[in-house]
């Protein structure tokens, strides 16, 4: 047999892999494998999750109450028969405030201290809702640097409380958010209200009805795969000898599993913290308008002839932190959640995902009425 005079070469196995990678990323953006010694080819767990419209998992907007003061906020129903118990969560709606509104529309009720708002217009929204929800514009608001973590801080001197770690006190400035960083507090201590500000996170308050002790918890998703929730409550019962049974909560307005999409680094922090991490999650079709509404100019060879646009995967926080709440002992019917999607219902909300960064932020407070 006669030689060839071109020998046939063959990459080197270093030149190899990287586009045996490249091919696998392309697979699995697609949800498939390729067929791997022990393990069968087709669709991976990636693509096992329910699948939904951002439609069917859009929450109801909350209708709010307006103060005296025109104050818009939000109540948790059943809680006003509770005479020593002070709350509400804040909407965007009633205050002075103009950073982030139209020229021609009504001023706006930030409660933090961004940058691109007035300090003092901010600290007179801040005297406006505690007017709101306590009668008295000069109540204590007690508020944090949030920072993403489980660290829970005591407001009010409380046995115990420095040996278990905690910061006890309350902060000279009558509205402060300076110098304590944390992403809950609690107090038994009548006369102040606790602020956590948010602008998609989820806000959690809880009370205890027999000793009257409170707390207030800012939940994102590094927050609630910390365990901020559950961890306060536990710390309640620890400081206050709270309960379970004992205990009611609230969960306030967030992003929405309908407009909160996340990579799979944020499914990974989950599953490895939580046996029901995958329950949290759904894929999600976003829909075309125009796709909707001429078809016909889609079609292709594929049956069924057209498809959807995604499908991306979708966090649902509000039901991430109900599950760490009945973890922690309270009942089904002991919590209750507000509703409301702060990206889709901007013209109640702040919302920073929705406005690309650009955003107010609302508070969610809770206290113990002071003395008459």
């Amino acid at each position: 047999m006669r030689k060839s005079s071109h020998p046939e070469t063959y990459p080197e196995p270093a030149d190899i892999e990287p586009a045996i990678q490249a091919i696998d990323r392309m697979f699995e953006r697609a949800g498939l494998v390729r067929n791997l010694r022990g393990k069968a080819a087709g669709v991976t767990d990636r693509m096992r999750f329910e699948r939904a419209s951002r439609q069917e998992l859009m929450p109801a907007a909350p209708v709010p109450r307006i103060a005296q003061n025109g104050v818009e906020w939000l109540t948790v129903a059943g809680w006003e028969k509770f005479g020593w118990l002070c709350h509400g969560f804040s909407t965007r709606r009633g205050g002075l405030s103009r950073a982030y509104c139209a020229d021609d529309a009504p001023g706006e009720m930030n409660l933090g201290f961004t940058a691109e708002d007035d300090r003092q217009t901010v600290a007179e929204n801040r005297r406006l809702l505690a007017e709101a929800i306590s009668g008295d514009p000069s109540t204590p608001l007690v508020a944090l640097r949030q920072i993403h973590s489980s660290r829970v801080i005591h407001c009010g001197a409380a046995k115990g409380s420095r040996e278990l770690g905690w910061q006890t006190g309350v902060p000279s400035d009558r509205s402060s958010s300076q110098g304590w960083q944390a992403d809950g507090l609690m107090t038994d201590e009548p006369g102040l209200l606790l602020g956590i500000q948010t602008a998609d996170c989820i806000p959690v308050l809880v009370a205890d009805r027999k000793r009257r002790a409170v707390a207030a918890f800012h939940a994102g998703w590094r927050g609630t795969v910390k365990r901020i929730v559950e961890n306060g409550v536990g710390r309640m019962r620890l400081t206050f000898g709270s309960q379970p049974e004992d205990l009611i909560a609230a969960i306030g307005p967030g992003i929405g599993p309908c407009c909160y999409a996340v990579g799979d680094e944020t499914l990974s922090e989950f599953e490895s913290q939580f046996a029901y991490a995958r329950e949290l999650f759904r894929e999600v079709y976003d829909s075309d308008p125009v796709r909707t509404r001429y078809p016909m100019l889609f079609m292709t060879q594929r049956a069924p002839g057209h498809s959807e646009i995604g499908p991306s995967l979708h966090l649902n926080l509000v039901e991430a932190n109900r599950r760490q709440l009945l973890a922690a002992g309270l009942k089904p019917r002991a919590i209750h959640s507000i509703g409301g999607c702060t990206s889709c219902q901007r013209e109640l909300f702040f919302s920073h995902r929705g406005s690309q960064g650009r955003a107010g932020r609302m508070m969610s407070v809770i206290g113990v009425r002071g003395l008459p």
